[in-house]
């Protein structure tokens, strides 16, 4: 029998945040440590939350936005002094949050002149915004700014091929996370002569889920993860699936050439450019083609890069070197060498 409890020993420690601040609405930072570890323990655990953290928590964020009346992304708007690539931008920085899975209406309907924010958005009764203040347009003249938004509940990056402007619909890349960053490190010291680790982990979120919230997502999730573990049977060697869909699903997975490479593809994903470690020249070039983890270099080549504006030689360089040193990947030169 498979129990639903797992039993917590009497001397399990306990986390204990040490800092807690609120830098603005959209910026929450919490600092946590949990003493004391054996040596190497906090290391384990460290990086383990860090993943968790940046890769497993929920969060909520805009998916489309429909205009009226607009050709392509770069049209502009009568009596609107932004583009409509400047408003969906800002679009994007809107933090909503919900605890609806399913995609959620939105819409602003208003007439000007008048400066626009989140706080004019028309909220389904399941959805909030944490900052009302966040700009979205400016209307200079007396004309209406009417535009519909989707929103849906995600964990990650959701990154869509372009679409065309069909009635004015447009997909957002859609950024769920809401870990803007999280860093953890280990601090040793002698107790009794016996050799012990303090871990700190450091979490940034958009304020959707306060630090705390987000350090106990990211431990539940792991905890959820290591269950089927430990209730293994015995017996498993001579069980039979009983769902006939799951052996086709494992038969699937299984029966891939190269199971390391899948793995590697998968991690990826959930590994953000940062840990490149690039100049703010290369790092900004990259936020603006929406290349946000290692995975999406998957499409690149360092002749696609040339075409980023401002992104030179010098810069391409520096990313073709960090990918080789941190991730012993190779960006080819061309289209053509990407499938050699």
């Amino acid at each position: 029998m498979i129990q639903n409890e797992i039993p917590i020993p009497a001397e399990a420690l306990q986390w204990k945040c040490i800092e807690s601040k609120i830098d603005s609405e959209r910026l929450h930072y919490g600092c946590f440590a949990i003493p004391p570890l054996r040596p190497g323990q906090a290391n384990t655990v460290g990086i383990a939350i860090r993943r968790a953290s940046l890769g497993e928590i929920e969060g909520t964020c805009i998916t489309y936005v429909k205009f009226e009346k607009v050709t392509h992304e770069y049209s502009t708007i009568m009596g609107i002094q932004e583009s409509v690539h400047d408003i969906s931008i800002n679009l994007k920085e809107i933090v909503p949050k919900s605890n609806s899975y399913k995609t959620q209406e939105a819409s602003i309907s208003i007439l000007g002149p008048k400066r626009v924010t989140a706080e004019d958005i028309v909220l389904p009764s399941s959805v909030e915004v944490i900052d009302a203040t966040q700009h979205i347009a400016t209307i200079t003249k007396a004309v209406y700014f009417n535009i519909k938004l989707g929103i849906r509940k995600d964990r990650g990056y959701r990154i869509e091929n372009p679409v065309k402007y069909e009635d004015g619909n447009s997909a957002v890349n859609a950024a769920s996370t809401p870990i803007r960053n999280a860093n953890y490190s280990v601090h040793s010291f002698e107790n009794e002569k016996e050799k012990q680790e303090i871990l700190f982990i450091e979490v940034w979120t958009n304020g959707s889920p306060t630090s705390k919230e987000a350090l106990r997502e990211a431990s539940q999730s792991l905890i959820n993860s290591s269950i089927p573990l430990l209730h293994e049977k015995k017996e498993r060697e001579n069980r039979k699936l009983e769902n006939k869909d799951e052996y086709n699903v494992l038969r699937s997975c299984f029966s891939l050439t190269n199971i390391g490479e899948v793995r590697k593809e998968i991690s990826f994903k959930h590994i953000f450019i940062d840990q490149l470690e690039l100049p703010a020249r290369a790092y900004n070039g990259l936020k603006k083609v929406d290349v946000h983890t290692i995975s999406d270099f998957s499409n690149y080549s360092q002749e696609d890069l040339m075409k980023i504006k401002n992104f030179g030689k010098k810069s391409i360089q520096q990313v073709v070197q960090a990918l080789q040193k941190h991730f012993a990947i190779h960006l080819p030169k061309n289209k053509f060498s990407i499938n050699d």
